[in-house]
């Protein structure tokens, strides 16, 4: 498609078809190719016609590809991917380990100015929409608390570190807030709530071969960053169990900021995802700021971004005429 925004995707695992799906929903968008560390012969895109390479093809690339969107898991992949190919590339990632977004951030935006490029991080809907809605709720209360509950739901980030832990062959985990945490809220009280008080979180884990369920239980619950601050229950099942009852990855949550506007008038402000799919969601979220991204390039702005960052027209296709005159 002439004049497309050039989209190449690094990585290809539930995220990376997710996105495959999504630049097929985006007129504007054509898809350069499949990156991936795998054989590119062992990976059957979505798309039969979509073309798929090894990562180290992605040399000598930058001139045809306007976004990279990468797909790997924000642990182990993204601290080192994300710095290096924000050098070369116009990035998108969903980097969703909070505590460690500052350094991350620092981290790309270094190489990415050194390059001259834009890179767009912990794009996803928390981090991402989540975070923006939080920013609208305490600007537009001062006066009041926010509170993020998340799930149930099959958490990507959290089950990509537990199938990472030695001595597991598959996993998942699970968030669930609490209802009664959340009726709360909702009411109009402001009750403080530690981390243990707002979810729990529950890991199905199938063990590898000879690999000792006592210790990956405490490799599991210690984890920092991920389980430590939680009530976590590790169940230990067969792949069968795995493949049965855990393939769906539903998700979703909430952003309630409860505040006042004087002293006798209490207001609430309240966000919600119902998720039928996190990855192609997510998909759906990085493929929409890709295009900002393209823009912000284009634009010569350089360096790291958040969603705090962009303006919300350059999510859209439309022009900011249409958009006053369709959504304003």
């Amino acid at each position: 498609m002439s004049g497309a925004i050039r989209i190449a995707i690094a990585g290809y695992g539930n995220l990376g078809r997710g996105v495959e799906a999504a630049v097929g929903k985006n007129p504007d968008m054509s898809l350069v190719g499949i990156f991936t560390r795998r054989s590119p012969q062992d990976v059957v895109p979505l798309q039969p016609g979509t073309p798929v390479f090894g990562i180290d093809a992605l040399d000598g690339r930058d001139g045809d590809i306007d976004v990279l969107i990468l797909c790997g898991g924000s642990k182990d992949d993204l601290p080192v991917q994300g710095p290096a190919f924000a050098a070369r590339f116009n990035t998108v990632d969903s980097f969703d380990t909070h505590a460690r977004i500052p350094e991350y951030f620092d981290a790309v935006d270094a190489q990415a100015r050194a390059g001259g490029r834009t890179a767009l991080i912990a794009c996803g809907w928390d981090p991402g929409l989540f975070s923006i809605n939080r920013v609208f709720g305490e600007a537009l209360l001062p006066d009041g608390a926010t509170y993020t509950f998340w799930g149930r739901g099959l958490s990507q980030g959290h089950s990509d570190a537990v199938r990472r832990v030695p001595g597991v062959a598959g996993g998942v985990q699970y968030t669930i807030p609490s209802e009664e945490a959340i009726a709360r809220v909702r009411g109009g009280a402001r009750p403080e709530l530690s981390v243990r008080e707002r979810h729990v979180r529950e890991c199905y884990v199938v063990l590898a071969q000879d690999a000792d369920a006592e210790q990956v239980r405490q490799a599991i619950v210690s984890m920092p960053h991920y389980f430590d601050q939680y009530d976590t229950t590790v169940h230990f099942i067969s792949a069968e169990e795995l493949a049965r009852d855990h393939g769906a990855m539903p998700h979703g949550g909430f952003v309630i900021r409860s505040g006042n506007t004087s002293a006798d008038q209490a207001q609430v402000i309240e966000y919600g995802l119902a998720l039928g799919s996190n990855p192609q969601f997510t998909a759906s979220v990085l493929v929409a700021y890709a295009r900002a991204v393209h823009r912000m390039g284009l634009a010569g702005q350089a360096g790291a971004k958040t969603v705090f960052d962009v303006p919300p027209g350059w999510l859209s296709p439309k022009s900011a005429a249409e958009l006053r005159r369709e959504l304003l």
